[in-house]
């Protein structure tokens, strides 16, 4: 698998690019402002965008995805309790930002759901807290966790359906995961499983 990082927006946002290196299919992560950098690493590396995933509803995360969507008829994808926030800007803070944005996904997530990507699987790990549809996406020892878990923090939860007793039971099974996982957030660095365990005061 190969991987690209993308940092789009003006909330800056990680928006993330993987693919399989036999098959050339790829799958983005948070889209969250022009994709014209993505669009360019897929013509580049010659690429068929399959999935666009979305790991929750916020504006900062889905701002690129219909224009994505419509460049490569790639597949647009959210948990099923972030659905709502897709189809209204209120819900998805578009608004807030003088923006309109509404997001018709092609596929509704739940938890434990696989998406293939070439020879890999992409599981699908629903972590509400942030957002109550938030997921978080775990292929070989990679999570993208959105805005679930960061480097050294975790997701808001004071924004309309965050909840922080649930963002900490979500944290809680991430924390079951293998140390070396490493881990890909929707702000800031990569970081791993293992040093949010030690240095994380979230996840004391």
């Amino acid at each position: 698998m190969r991987l690209q990082r993308f940092v789009l927006g003006e909330l800056e946002v990680n928006s993330y690019l993987l693919w399989d290196e036999e098959t050339r299919e790829a799958s983005c992560f948070d889209p969250g402002g022009p994709p014209q950098e993505i669009l360019a690493a897929l013509k580049e590396n010659n690429l068929q965008l399959k999935y666009i995933l979305l790991t929750h509803g916020h504006y900062d995360h889905i701002g690129g995805a219909n224009e994505l969507k419509s460049e490569t008829g790639a597949l647009v994808a959210v948990h099923a309790a972030d659905a709502a926030m897709l189809a209204n800007p209120q819900l998805n803070l578009s608004a807030v930002f003088g923006r309109q944005i509404i997001i018709k996904p092609d596929q509704l997530l739940a938890d434990g759901d696989v998406l293939c990507l070439g020879a890999q699987m992409l599981k699908i790990l629903h972590t509400p807290g942030h957002t109550p549809g938030g997921i978080c996406v775990s292929t070989s020892l990679l999570l993208f966790s959105g805005d679930t878990l960061f480097a050294g923090s975790i997701g808001r939860t004071d924004l309309p359906g965050g909840d922080q007793a649930t963002l900490d039971r979500s944290l809680q099974r991430l924390v079951q995961l293998p140390d070396a996982t490493r881990v890909f957030p929707g702000h800031g660095p990569e970081t791993t499983i293992g040093r949010e365990k030690q240095i994380n005061p979230f996840l004391k």
